[in-house]
């Protein structure tokens, strides 16, 4: 004689078994989903600067002591008046975020793109909120007031001989995130007195890099 008490106990066994199971692939779904859906947003919201092209607009950099500095599309400028020390790189995003631009930091050589990534804690933070749409060129600005800037002297003297010089530029979406450092070489142009700007690397701080 069959045991009903026994078969529905293994019945219920069974059922709650396979309602875990769907339980366990719905969610799994939907954070496969849901992952799938902010990735798609952060993508959205990614900026990627890179130097304006030669013909894009010039730029005209007000700085705060209301000094000027024009810049044709696809150079860059730095500049040292006997106190400061000014530069302004022209910018163009290629992302699909609006970038905001966080700080700053000058080398006085060229710096090659294979070198360890910077430090973002060691950055010149800037001083005004400078936002760049996606699809639209801005402009970079920096400039370099303290005498007792220990690499002033040296950034000085490769401005004044025109030798090259590495800019690293930190910036991010407009939410703070997605944090981007990239190197810009600026290269002397020995036939006029702008510089060219070369992208050797991006880094990406808050994701893996794609390479």
């Amino acid at each position: 004689m069959a045991d009903w008490s026994t078969i529905a106990s293994v019945g219920t066994a069974v059922g709650t078994l396979f309602l875990g199971l769907a339980t366990f692939s719905s969610v799994r779904s939907a954070n496969r989903t849901a992952k799938i859906a902010e990735e798609s947003l952060q993508v959205g919201l990614r900026p990627l600067l890179v130097p304006t092209r030669p013909d894009d607009r010039p730029e005209r950099v007000m700085f705060q002591d209301d000094h000027f500095v024009m810049v044709e599309g696809g150079r860059a400028a730095a500049e040292w008046d006997g106190e400061v020390l000014y530069f302004v790189i022209p910018l163009r995003n290629v992302g699909n975020g609006v970038a905001l631009l966080h700080g700053w930091e000058v080398i006085p050589e060229r710096l090659i793109g294979g070198q360890d990534r910077p430090d973002p804690d060691s950055f010149r933070r800037m001083t005004r909120d400078l936002y760049i749409p996606n699809g639209d060129q801005g402009f970079w600005q920096g400039g370099m007031r303290e005498a007792t800037d220990e690499r002033r002297p040296a950034i000085v003297r490769a401005v004044e001989e025109r030798t090259s010089i590495t800019i690293d530029l930190l910036y991010g979406d407009y939410e703070g995130g997605q944090r981007t450092i990239t190197r810009i070489a600026l290269v002397p142009k020995h036939d006029a007195p702008q510089w060219i700007p070369q992208v050797s690397r991006h880094w990406n701080l808050d994701r893996a890099d794609p390479r």
